[in-house]
């Protein structure tokens, strides 16, 4: 089989050092190559380069770079423009921005073809679009062409995007983190689509930091860490044999063994009993009867919209119940730590001053205000000098352990995490489990982790709940649930994680 994408020697360099140095690979036709790593290990970049794309002010040099046959190595703006699209294209992980807010999703995807004079006259560019979306098993594609990005979920947003870069039928496909931000099942059967178009003859370069993935759909594996490849060849050798201590590292970070039986179920602390909350005349939560056993975790689970979210917010008295009750034993101090801790810390003000304003609300004595900060700092791991730093100016995994600093300076019985490890890397995500899991036991915190990843819920809580469409389908111990799960969302949840390569 023919290569369909040849690269040696890529360095990529903003004047203080290499990002990227000395990147090699080939794709043959029909081979998914996947490119492993965290943030920061030049991963993206690489992607970018394979298509001209690097940022301004970057110095690009590469021994050879051959696209589809055509030598791309020396090229300009205008060489690029006319290899991009029809010999290579790019699908990006967040479908939202990439895809035009403006332009339906029918028109965004026959722009391609447009540019590309691929097509003659419009009766033939809508059939070309409506293959194209046949293709990516769009469901009911005329009313889809017909709709705005915002008007379509995730996964169909993502479907487009993948359609509008098959609209010239390109020898490469790269595509860059393009499940990360989608659920579980959602995911799975992006990867499907993707290796289905591997499958029939093109090439695919996958970026990702998620092992999971990669195990599912692709055939050969490089995994970089600081701009360098560390390690490559076959997906069964590297992951299944590991030599550099760095993928081990990776790979552990991503398989946790269910947390087990710790202690007989105690009282509960908190018993809903037919909860609804309606939006706009739609149940978000429906009908919801559980309860929260003291010092012990509870998992939320389901896909976006399932109404997990909302149901937390119930739970920390942000939004009230339309009917049925939540019921508290005796008095509880109940915090919640967001998915976006860069969203919910003010950005003007040092996470010191955040820390502070927190104790001060929790009737915490100016005077014993920043000693107590220092301690907050230290207690979820993070050197007390950056309480001087704002938000922006810290990393995903540092910013996260600060907003549960926040939290625990209400000195709280119980804490509420909606999504709280879902951005970050692995080794990073591992970081912030494991600390979760000491400060329960540290404190005797009772905890309510919501979550679409069934990997980390199994691995942190002790008791579950699945959501589908508002109601609660699945309930009962981790164990029990996840060994023999009874409902069929439940099933396909956990299938979800299953292989997708042949």
């Amino acid at each position: 089989m023919s290569a369909a994408l040849e690269l040696e020697g890529l360095r990529i360099d903003f004047g203080a050092g290499p990002v990227v140095d000395g990147v090699s690979l080939t794709v043959d036709r029909g081979e998914c190559v996947a490119i492993v790593g965290e943030s920061g290990a030049g991963k993206s970049l690489t992607a970018r380069a394979l298509l001209g794309l690097t940022p301004a002010g970057a110095r690009v040099g590469v021994d050879r770079l051959v696209v589809d046959g055509t030598d791309a190595a020396r090229l300009g703006e205008r060489g690029w423009r006319a290899l991009r699209g029809a010999r290579i294209a790019l699908v990006s992980q967040d479908a939202l921005v990439s895809l035009d807010p403006l332009q339906r999703i029918g028109s965004e995807i026959a722009e391609p073809v447009r540019l590309h004079r691929l097509a003659r006259g419009r009766a033939e560019l809508r059939r070309r679009v409506r293959a194209l979306l046949g293709r990516v098993w769009m469901p009911d594609p005329d009313r889809r062409a017909r709709q705005y990005p915002h008007e379509l979920s995730g996964g169909l947003r993502q479907r487009a995007l993948i359609a509008s870069a098959l609209a010239a039928d390109p020898a490469v496909l790269v595509a860059d983190e393009p499940t990360t931000a989608l659920d579980a099942t959602v995911q799975a059967r992006i990867l499907g689509l993707l290796r289905d178009i591997v499958d029939q003859g093109t090439a695919l370069v996958f970026i990702s930091h998620d092992f999971a993935a990669v195990r599912r759909i692709a055939d050969r594996v490089l995994v970089m860490r600081g701009g360098v490849v560390v390690e490559s060849g076959t997906v069964a050798d590297v992951l299944g044999n590991p030599q550099h201590a760095y993928t081990r590292q990776l790979i552990a970070a991503t398989m946790h063994e269910p947390r087990g039986e710790r202690q007989a179920a105690t009282d509960p602390v908190l018993v809903a009993t037919g909860v609804t909350k309606t939006f706009d005349g739609i149940a978000a939560v429906h009908d919801a009867s559980f309860a929260v056993a003291e010092g012990r975790t509870l998992g939320v689970v389901g896909e976006s919209g399932s109404g997990k979210t909302t149901l937390a917010r119930m739970i920390v008295g942000v939004e009230a119940p339309d009917d049925g009750g939540l019921r508290w034993r005796g008095r509880r101090r109940v915090q919640l730590v967001h998915q976006n801790p860069l969203g919910a810390f003010d950005p003007r003000w040092s996470i010191g001053r955040s820390l502070r304003e927190a104790l001060a609300a929790g009737g915490v004595p100016r005077a014993e205000r920043s000693a107590r900060v220092e301690a907050l700092l230290e207690e979820v791991d993070l050197d007390p000098a950056l309480a001087s730093r704002r938000p922006i100016s810290l990393s995903g995994g540092q910013r996260q352990r600060a907003a549960i600093a926040r939290a625990l300076a209400a000195d709280p019985e119980v804490l509420v995490l909606d999504e709280p490890v879902s951005a970050l890397d692995p080794s990073v995500r591992e970081l912030v489990l494991r600390l979760l899991l000491r400060l329960q036991r540290e404190r005797d915190l009772t905890m309510i982790f919501v979550s679409h990843d069934l990997d980390v819920v199994g691995a942190v809580a002790d008791d579950v709940l699945v959501m589908q469409d508002g109601a609660i389908v699945e309930q009962g111990a981790v164990g029990a649930v996840f060994a023999a799960p009874q409902h069929p969302f439940t099933r396909e949840l956990l299938e979800a994680n299953g292989p997708v390569s042949p």
